[in-house]
């Protein structure tokens, strides 16, 4: 492994672990959130979607690639519940659908280091 591969493989996990802390940071509020309005007696969505980034954040600091597959049950799940909140009212998804949006697309983004991740000693 040349020079090169070892900076470009350093950043890449510097990415990843940025991209979990902002995952955890995101997922405890979201949970504490979600944990709080279910005691009220409402929609049961926050604490679970808080629960699935939190542990999507744990994931992605570990490296394993089970992190793209629990957020996309997250956000198959945040899809459903922003169409059974508000329909087809385009502007009304907007502020439902794009953080999960972006934070696929970067985890999507974050594959390659997963999947090395996983090839250079599982961590199991």
């Amino acid at each position: 492994m040349t020079t090169s591969d070892h900076a470009g493989m350093a950043n890449r996990n510097w990415a990843v672990t940025a991209l979990a802390g902002i995952c955890v940071l995101l997922g405890l509020v979201i949970l504490a959130g979600g944990v709080w309005l279910i005691t009220l007696g409402g929609s049961w969505y926050y604490g679970l979607a808080g629960a699935g980034l939190l542990l999507t954040g744990i994931l992605l600091a570990m490296q394993r690639i089970e992190a793209l597959w629990l957020y996309l049950a997250v956000y198959v799940g945040t899809v459903a519940w922003a169409f059974w909140e508000v329909g087809t009212d385009w502007w009304a998804q907007v502020p439902r659908l794009v953080a999960p949006t972006l934070i696929l697309v970067l985890i999507l983004l974050a594959l390659p280091a997963l999947s090395r991740g996983r090839g250079q000693g599982d961590r199991r």
